[in-house]
C-alpha cells in the first residue's frame, strides 16, 4: 500500500509538472513572454543611467519613455549633491578671502553710487559667518533647483499638450530631471576651477560680456554651453515621449525655456536694483 501511494504521488507530481511546462504567458501583442522579453522592474535609483543620458540621449530617453513609473529621483538627487558641493567650495573660498581681507568686488563696481558701495562693504563684513556662507546659499539653491524642476516640467507638459502631445505630467518630470544632468557637469567643472584658482566665480556664464547692463547680465549669467546642452536634451526627450514632430517640439521647448529665462533675469535685475547687490550664482 505504501509503495502504491508513493508511485501515485510521483505520477500526480509529474503530470502537474508537465502541465506547468505547457503553460505560456502572452503579452499584449499576443506573443509568448519569455525570460528575455519580460522587462525588469525599474529601479528608483539608477545611477548607471547618468552617463547613458549624456552620451546616448536618443536611446536612453526612448527607454525612459517606455517606463510606467517615476524615475526622476536619481537625477534630482545628483543635482542636489552637485549644488551642495559647489556651494561648499565657494563658501569656503569666500570665507577664507574675507578672513584675509580680500573682498571680491562686483564686475560693475565702478558704476555703483558711493552709497551702494558703502552698503556692499558693510554687507560683506556682516555676512562672514557660516550662516551666510553655507546655510542660506544652500537652502536658496536647493529650493530654486526643485522649484525650477517643477515649474519647467509643468510648463513643458502644458505646452506639449497644447501642441498635440499626449504625455503625462509624470513623464514630463522624468524628462526634465534627466535632461538637467549637464548642470551636474557644470557644477563639477566649476568646483575644479575654484579649487585651482583659489577663489569663487564672480562672472558665471557669459555675464562678463554684458558690461553695465544689469538685465542683459542676468540673462548671460544663465546662458552657457551647458544651458544649450540642456535645451537639446529637452527637445530630444519630449520629442520621444510626446510623439510630436521636430518643429513642434523645438517651438514648445524653446518658448518655455526663453520665457523662464526672461522671468528669472527680470527677478534677478529687480533684486539687484533693490538691494544694490548683484546675484552671484543662478539656480539654473
Amino acid at each position: 500500500m505504501s509503495g502504491w501511494n508513493k508511485s501515485s504521488h510521483f505520477f500526480v507530481n509529474s503530470r502537474i509538472y508537465s502541465l506547468w511546462k505547457r503553460v505560456r504567458i502572452f503579452d499584449a501583442n499576443g506573443k509568448p513572454m519569455t525570460q528575455s522579453n519580460v522587462s525588469a522592474p525599474t529601479r528608483k535609483l539608477d545611477f548607471s543611467r547618468i552617463l547613458e543620458v549624456l552620451l546616448h540621449p536618443q536611446r536612453t530617453f526612448s527607454l525612459i519613455a517606455e517606463e510606467a513609473q517615476a524615475s526622476w529621483l536619481t537625477p534630482m538627487l545628483v543635482l542636489s549633491v552637485s549644488a551642495f558641493l559647489s556651494i561648499l567650495v565657494s563658501g569656503y573660498l569666500t570665507s577664507r578671502a574675507a578672513m584675509m581681507g580680500e573682498v571680491q568686488l562686483p564686475r560693475d563696481w565702478q558704476y555703483w553710487t558711493p552709497d551702494m558701495q558703502s552698503n556692499y562693504m558693510q554687507a560683506q563684513q556682516a555676512m562672514q559667518g557660516p550662516v551666510f556662507s553655507y546655510i542660506i546659499p544652500l537652502i536658496t539653491a536647493l529650493i530654486g533647483l526643485w522649484l525650477w524642476w517643477l515649474i519647467l516640467s509643468g510648463l513643458l507638459h502644458l505646452g506639449s499638450t497644447l501642441l498635440g502631445g499626449r504625455g503625462s505630467m509624470q513623464m514630463a518630470l522624468n524628462i526634465v530631471g534627466w535632461a538637467a544632468l549637464p548642470f551636474v557637469v557644470r557644477d563639477f567643472l566649476r568646483i575644479i576651477f575654484m579649487l585651482l584658482a583659489g577663489h569663487s566665480i564672480t562672472s558665471p556664464g557669459l555675464s562678463g560680456f554684458a558690461g553695465s547692463a544689469v538685465f542683459i547680465s542676468q540673462i548671460l549669467t544663465r546662458v552657457d554651453i551647458f544651458f544649450i546642452w540642456n535645451c537639446i536634451l529637452l527637445i530630444i526627450g519630449f520629442g520621444i515621449s510626446e510623439n510630436l514632430s521636430k518643429n513642434r517640439v523645438v517651438v514648445g521647448v524653446v518658448s518655455v525655456v526663453v520665457l523662464l529665462l526672461l522671468i528669472q533675469s527680470g527677478l534677478g535685475s529687480l533684486l539687484s536694483s533693490v538691494s544694490g547687490l548683484a546675484v552671484q550664482r543662478p539656480f539654473f
